[in-house]
């Protein structure tokens, strides 16, 4: 697309308004969609996960992504953009855009900062999400709302700053272009905390917990890719301008996946002889994950070997996962926190001046960016964890974490919603508020029966 035409699409939006100076309208354009594919990602997460779970928790499951659009997109806004991005120190952002002070059209880079604020909330939002994996069918609800806003102020703004903020990880030389550390390392963990905090579910290693909707989570595992066309706005967009780095993004979050893919379902037939759709939507997700952070720093043949070595670690952490106790119901640090941890690392191997400009890995002359890249991933697992124990246990001081063994029967759905993902007949639970007469109170009118 020629950049009279970007610049075109991007005064479609501003109408009336000059650009101000030192915005790109090209690259405003490429933003603007950028950041809507990344918040496609989050109801993307939605399908991908409520897939997975049991029918009767299919609706909450989808709803602890769903809420996150409103209270960490809110948190954001108010509170963590200016943790995270205001000018501050190296562990944590000061407060000059508390409630949105001086965020406006001026330009932030080349675009307008209040675009730069919401392209930076679409990844506050789907991190907190992607947490929500590991506490499927047993948290209650309003544990959760809690939990969910304090972690996306606490947690993941202080990491976003050390990495992309201005704070120590990004003077240190760490290299994470959309994500890895401050995203997938940063939820994986939290997830993995998160399990280790609420138990398993009652009826975990006693029967099988089977998906209920695969199409469904096929269905969310295409549209995170595409919305990774989103990290392709995610990939592609964190170049925050349309440039050669975008189309380097763009060309290797299109190769990663394709070869974890490969790679995980020649590991299926090997393993089982059989290649399952649910190992099809993991892997696609965990080549996404692994390339995140390489993607502006490699070249696409590195890109293609990312995404074939990432598969081996979330494959039989996946297995190893699935023989304890431990109920990361979704395999959310499997798929995320060691994918994360192994897309990291390899790109302070693979990644190569020659493509980004900035920074060697091991394979081309700078071994220190290894050992830089492993003292980022130290620091965001440490701090996850710590971060994440303490709020589940402040939560819990405030309110209960854990729904009760009945109402992890009925399925949270009924419980914590009131509503059923789907009826059998006229409706399998009748649920009545509680203003309703009792069913054994209600009599005919005009006589006995």
């Amino acid at each position: 697309m020629r950049k009279e035409t970007l610049n075109g699409i991007a005064a479609l939006g501003l109408s009336g308004l000059a650009l101000a100076e030192g915005v790109d309208g090209a690259d405003t354009a490429w933003m603007l969609v950028s950041t809507a594919l990344v918040l496609l990602m989050t109801p993307a997460l939605a399908f991908f996960y409520g897939g997975l779970v049991r029918s009767k928790n299919a609706l909450n499951t989808m709803m602890m992504s769903f809420v996150a659009l409103a209270f960490v997109g809110v948190g954001w806004a108010l509170l963590g953009y200016t943790l995270a991005f205001g000018e501050g120190g190296p562990l944590l952002g000061g407060l000059g855009h508390l409630f949105l002070r001086g965020v406006g059209l001026e330009a932030q880079g080349t675009i307008p900062h209040v675009l730069f604020l919401a392209f930076q909330g679409t990844f506050a939002i789907i991190t907190a999400a992607l947490v929500s994996g590991a506490l499927v069918e047993r948290m209650r609800f309003p544990a959760y709302l809690a939990f969910l806003t304090l972690w996306g102020l606490f947690v993941y703004a202080p990491i976003a700053h050390w990495v992309w903020g201005g704070g120590f990880l990004g003077a240190l030389g760490a290299l994470d272009f959309a994500g890895g550390t401050v995203v997938h390392i940063n939820a994986g963990v939290a997830a993995l905390v998160g399990a280790l905090v609420l138990g398993a579910r009652k009826d975990y290693g006693r029967q099988a917990i089977l998906p209920h909707n695969v199409p469904f989570t096929l269905l969310g595992a295409a549209l995170l890719w595409f919305g990774w066309f989103g990290w392709f706005g995610f990939n592609g967009g964190s170049a925050l301008a349309a440039n050669a780095s975008a189309a380097l993004a763009f060309a290797n979050t299109m190769l990663a996946p394709a070869a974890t893919l490969l790679a995980w379902t020649l590991l299926d037939l090997l393993r089982t002889g059989k290649a399952t759709a649910v190992g099809a939507a993991t892997a696609i997700v965990v080549g996404l994950v692994a390339v995140t952070p390489a993607a502006g720093f490699v070249s696409p043949l590195s890109a293609l070997l990312i995404g074939a070595l990432a598969a081996f670690p979330s494959y039989y952490a996946l297995l190893w996962r699935a023989r304890t106790r431990l109920d990361d119901s979704l395999d959310v640090f499997a798929g995320h926190g060691v994918g994360g941890i192994t897309g990291a690392l390899l790109t302070g191997i693979f990644a190569e001046k020659a493509w980004n400009g900035v920074a060697d890995g091991l394979l081309f002359g700078n071994p220190a960016q290894l050992g830089i890249q492993a003292a980022a991933v130290l620091a965001a697992v440490v701090y996850s964890a710590l971060g994440t124990f303490a709020l589940l246990k402040l939560v819990g001081l405030l309110t209960p974490l854990r729904a009760g063994p009945k109402e992890e029967g009925v399925g949270l759905d009924v419980t914590q919603h009131g509503e059923e993902a789907y009826t059998s007949g006229e409706g399998a639970i009748l649920v009545l508020s509680e203003k309703a007469p009792a069913v054994s109170s209600l009599k005919p009118q005009g006589g006995e029966a």
